[in-house]
């Protein structure tokens, strides 16, 4: 798979087997290499907040020998001014080998693409897609389970606005999931992505109790209710701590089920449970770092 100049702006874009091609990749990176990516320099362009994604991308782009330069508070740039976010990447093209991106808006990644001749990497826009994420959550559900094949998997919390949880219900759809979808009515997974698993035939339930279904999970993703994304502070208010998962759950859960979670938490997992074999949160955070220097190395075509 040549990967050289390759845009990654959706999950949707990626088969099956490029996926599984970018997880064998993955499995190459473990260590630095200074060498692999000398010389190349990478643009952080955060017009949103983040913590684990742009560390991950930067000590990624370092431990390849690559230099980093971006800016991460919109207050120091020209957009401040005015400047387009066209404008803004047509400029910052010319200065790095590979650009990533996050901003508040959906679609604004494609647009950076449009925009670039230099590959761009979606670090989420909007409530829409972070397919880098999804990348690392395959990487530590097969690391963990030996599998992604015929799975059972949760995804709790604001599957309404959460974008991790849109790309992966989208990527583990190829490994014939069943999927079940725990939320209220209100946060529950987009109708788009219920009707494209519908079609894949791939078979799903929603429930908002988590204790209905827990003793069948493999895998607990938890995602927090995020007030960014909130068009109405009274809604938000509503459903703010609606799950807390604690050391109560464990008898109701299967010995071997994985709890991941995106990060940041906000109160959604208790620390009791940070010991537990159960917790993976910390190691699927971790597990960035391996995924973006494959990906970082593909798209600058020094892996093929």
């Amino acid at each position: 798979m040549n990967s050289k100049n390759r845009d990654i702006i959706s999950i949707h874009d990626f088969s099956k087997q490029e996926l599984l091609f970018i997880l064998k990749t993955v499995k190459l990176m473990d260590g630095p290499n200074p060498n692999l990516l000398k010389d190349e320099i990478l643009a952080t362009l955060f017009f949103e907040p983040s913590t684990r994604t742009r560390l991950s991308f930067m000590s990624a782009m370092g431990q390849l020998g690559g230099k980093v330069m971006g800016f991460a508070n919109t207050g120091t740039t020209s957009i401040k001014k005015g400047e387009t976010l066209w404008d803004t990447i047509k400029m910052v093209e010319a200065y790095a080998d590979v650009i990533v991106i996050r901003h508040p808006l959906e679609g604004s990644a494609r647009l950076a693409a449009e925009a670039s001749s230099k590959p761009i990497i979606n670090a989420g826009d909007g409530a829409n897609q972070h397919p880098t994420q999804t990348m690392l959550d395959l990487y530590t559900i097969q690391k963990v389970k030996g599998k992604l094949n015929n799975l059972h998997i949760g995804l709790l919390g604001d599957l309404k606005y959460g974008r991790t949880v849109h790309s992966l219900a989208t990527a583990l759809s190829h490994f014939n999931p069943i999927f079940y979808f725990i939320a209220p009515q209100a946060l529950q997974m987009p109708q788009t992505y219920l009707d494209e698993l519908k079609e894949k035939k791939i078979k799903f339930y929603t429930t908002p109790n988590l204790l209905k279904v827990s003793k069948k999970l493999d895998v607990l993703y938890v995602t927090r209710i995020q007030k960014e994304r909130f068009p109405d502070p009274v809604e938000y208010e509503k459903y703010k701590g609606i799950y807390k998962l604690d050391a109560s759950l464990l008898p109701n859960i299967k010995k071997d089920l994985k709890i991941m979670h995106p990060l940041p938490r906000v109160g959604e997992i208790d620390p009791s449970l940070d010991e537990t074999e159960h917790a993976i949160y910390f190691e699927q955070a971790a597990n960035g770092i391996p995924v973006r220097k494959a990906l970082l190395a593909l798209v600058l075509g020094k892996v093929k």
